[in-house]
């Protein structure tokens, strides 16, 4: 008998035997890889993956011999013997893969190709005598083998299917309990009267104005639409069009009626995608509805306590069996071109599903090609549909190949926009922050958006000036207000002078927003503007653009830093959101000061942006942003894929000798130069903190902790280090000093700067 996992029995009566463990993994494999008609390639991966654990030696050291054995390589050199190049490399790749990841082919000093050149001493040949492997020269991939790109991703695909079914497979032996709470989720019948008992609901209760007639037409139209066959469609809604409910009634639909198996939400900020999975908890219930955060991956840790509904969205999170999957632009696409198993294993999910990109116009331009490529497969061959939703659709089908042509849902895109046009856009030129301090403080209700976190912070000290409110208040801050000049000295430290200095500012209804602040904090700021806005209170807010996507606001009168057309037009959806004015006033500066000084791609885009508005009375409309987005993808090029990503899958096409690993490592929309630390915001950030501190299972608190993490760059993290404003708890989370003065009501964390000594920081 031969054997495929162990337990602490000696006498091996509930071993797994290896033999039930290769049909079970090749069985659920093949189930998995039927999805995009492959199953004879998943269930003959499944019956050789492991057949190197057939050597003496593996046996051994299952019995307790401590000896290292490569049981992987062993099924990718047999499938050489067993098959034509073409099947044996793909089983190759993810046979060795399926343990430690993708590896590149490599040369005969590295890679698969290395490691197929070892000489295997191993006897495992006494797997013939008990699993039969099936031919495989009937298999065809439904696409041209000369398209590199397709090739590894069929390959990246039936690795998921492998590494998803082992590791269910194990679970299912090694922890029956935790993998029986896999699967508990509500079927898509009952998703679908939940949806339609809240929308009916929802619609019954809407206001008859025109704004809701043509919100109730957009549904309506994304209904009818969801009869088409799956393919890729384009969502054009203006901003407050409700598109985020109107895309989720075509999915429903549109999988019901092709028997779809998911719906993914893809999102560009993580920022605003708690707000959206709250949306459709509320409708769905929470087991149905899992949010994906590309901060926080599930870890192999252990828990103190027993499973919970938390714990089965945690084992949701590993391969995305769930209905409803919201997740971020990140997690997404980087799985996509991951080598990881942790990161591949969901990839076979997205087959035959619904995925939902919205605003689509926030994909990273120097990874455009790639990702349209990745879902261009998704749609083509593994029988997905995506919609590519926005308020400003980019001009994509040059970008997309010959075989796709995006379907719109609207029936007239252009009479929407006329519809939703509730603002008038002028440009003010170059203007100091004094100057614009100035013409903010003559709006009641305004909104600036800028585009550093430094321009925020130096702009709202400015307006804060203006309000003729300076550091130094006190907690007498509706006495102080009482009078036209006062000065309050406290005798207590900095900490309690910020402390009340917020308190006087709020009572002068200045705020800044900005990536500086915990999300807890934004939202309890964004909380406090609301209320300000709805009462007619004043109400002036510095924000950089984070303000932009997904925060349902309104003011009567915004200004933009130049940009991009599509920022301005996100800047331009926070402006008479609702239509209750004739129209809304939208004003693009060019900042002179230092503070306001971009990047070189910011710069790029607001040139283009310029452009467009010396070219169109409407910078906003259709036409124009389609002719800014036809600009800005002729003016990037090659910088569309910018690490060359497509490219490097077909200059070894010939040895189908693909760079998996390398294009993993290039593949980051966000580039890995920043670290996360915890604000001990609240009492609830403190207790939590202290939980972690207590108990030393930190696993369980991250999703919780997310409200209180603020992103910095790396020099800084080392710069709070050596100052020892930071300090590390269970070795995965790092912790904001509560006591010192690095963070502020007003501002968030607080900027440090060198002294010219470079020894000594100073808090700015």
């Amino acid at each position: 008998m031969y054997y495929a996992h162990s337990t602490d029995r000696q006498d091996k009566s509930d071993w797994q035997p290896l033999k039930e463990h290769l049909e079970n993994v090749a069985n659920i494999a093949s189930g998995f890889s039927r999805e995009f008609n492959a199953e004879q390639f998943g269930y003959a991966a499944g019956l050789l993956h492991d057949i190197g654990k057939y050597s003496p030696e593996f046996q051994r050291r299952l019995a307790g011999a401590q000896i290292r054995v490569d049981h992987s390589t062993a099924g990718a050199k047999e499938s050489g013997k067993l098959y034509c190049m073409f099947h044996s490399r793909i089983l190759e790749y993810i046979i060795t893969g399926h343990h430690g990841g993708l590896l590149d082919y490599g040369t005969l000093e590295s890679g698969l190709n290395e490691r197929l050149s070892r000489p295997y001493l191993s006897d495992y040949s006494e797997y013939k005598n008990e699993i039969s492997i099936p031919n495989l020269k009937d298999v065809r991939p439904h696409f041209p083998p000369i398209n590199g790109f397709a090739i590894s991703f069929y390959t990246r695909m039936l690795f998921s299917c492998l590494v998803d079914a082992d590791f269910l497979d194990t679970e299912q032996f090694l922890s029956p309990d935790k993998s029986s709470l896999r699967g508990q989720y509500e079927s898509f019948n009952k998703l679908f009267t939940k949806f339609d008992n809240y929308m009916n609901t929802k619609l019954s209760k809407a206001e008859d104005n025109q704004i809701n007639r043509h919100r109730r037409e957009i549904y309506e139209q994304c209904i009818e639409k969801a009869e088409l066959p799956p393919q890729m469609f384009s969502l054009t809604v203006p901003t407050g069009g409700g598109k985020t409910l109107s895309s989720m009634a075509f999915a429903l639909n549109h999988l019901k009626k092709y028997n779809l198996n998911r719906i993914l939400y893809v999102i560009p900020y993580t920022s605003i995608i708690e707000q959206n999975a709250d949306v459709f908890r509320e409708i769905f219930g929470n087991q149905n509805v899992l949010e994906h955060h590309s901060n926080y991956d599930p870890k192999n840790e252990i828990s103190e306590n027993t499973y919970t509904a938390q714990e089965k969205l945690k084992l949701s999170s590993e391969n995305w069996d769930i209905p409803i999957i919201v997740t971020t632009n990140v997690q997404f696409f980087e799985s996509l071109f991951s080598n990881r198993v942790s990161r591949c294993r969901k990839l076979h999910n997205l087959a035959k599903s619904v995925i939902i990109l919205d605003e689509a116009q926030m994909l990273p331009t120097g990874f455009l090609k790639p990702c349209l490529a990745a879902l261009s497969e998704l749609v083509v061959n593994y029988g997905s549909t995506v919609v590519v939703c926005t308020a400003t659709q980019p001009s994509l089908n040059g970008l997309l190949g010959e075989s796709i042509r995006p379907v719109e849902i609207m029936h007239s895109p252009q009479e929407l926009y006329e519809a939703f046009r509730r603002v008038h856009v002028m440009d003010l030129g170059d203007i100091s922050d004094s100057d614009l301090s100035a013409r903010l403080k003559t709006h009641k209700q305004v909104l600036c958006i800028v585009n550093t976190r430094k321009h925020a912070q130096n702009l709202y000290e400015q307006l804060s000036k203006s309000n003729s409110c300076y550091h130094l208040s006190a907690r007498l801050s509706a006495r102080l207000k009482a009078h036209k000049q006062v000065r309050c000295i406290v005798n207590t430290r900095r900490k309690h002078a910020q402390n009340l200095y917020g308190q006087l500012s709020k009572s002068n209804s200045c705020y800044h927003l900005s990536a500086r602040m915990c999300p807890v904090h934004r939202r309890a700021k964004l909380k406090e503007i609301k209320d300000l806005l709805r009462t007619g209170a004043e109400c002036r807010v510095v924000s950089t653009q984070l303000i932009e996507a997904g925060v349902d606001i309104d003011f009567p009168a915004v200004y933009r830093a130049k940009a991009g057309i599509d920022s301005v037009c996100q800047a331009s959806g926070r402006c008479n959101r609702e239509g209750k004015l004739g129209s809304g006033e939208v004003y693009v500066f060019r900042s002179t000061e230092a503070s306001g000084k971009v990047t070189s791609w910011q710069s790029r885009v607001a040139e283009i942006g310029s452009m467009i508005f010396d070219e169109w009375d409407d910078p906003l409309s259709l036409p124009a942003v389609d002719r800014y987005f036809e600009r800005l993808y002729s003016y990037e090029g090659d910088g569309l894929d910018k690490k060359r990503i497509l490219p490097s899958f077909e200059e070894r096409l010939r040895d189908i000798a693909f760079p998996f690993e390398d294009v993993a490592g290039k593949f980051n929309l966000i580039e890995n130069n920043t670290r996360d630390i915890i604000i001990p915001y609240d009492e609830r950030a403190r207790s939590i903190i202290k939980q972690i501190q207590q108990t030393g299972f930190p696993g369980k608190y991250a999703r919780s902790l997310q409200g209180y993490t603020v992103s910095i760059y790396l020099e800084e993290f080392k710069a709070l280090e050596r100052i020892n404003a930071i300090s590390s708890i269970a070795d995965r989370f790092f912790v904001l000093d509560g006591e010192g003065n690095y963070y502020s009501e007003n501002i968030g964390l607080l900027n440090l700067k060198c002294n010219r000594d470079n020894n000594l920081l100073l808090i700015t």
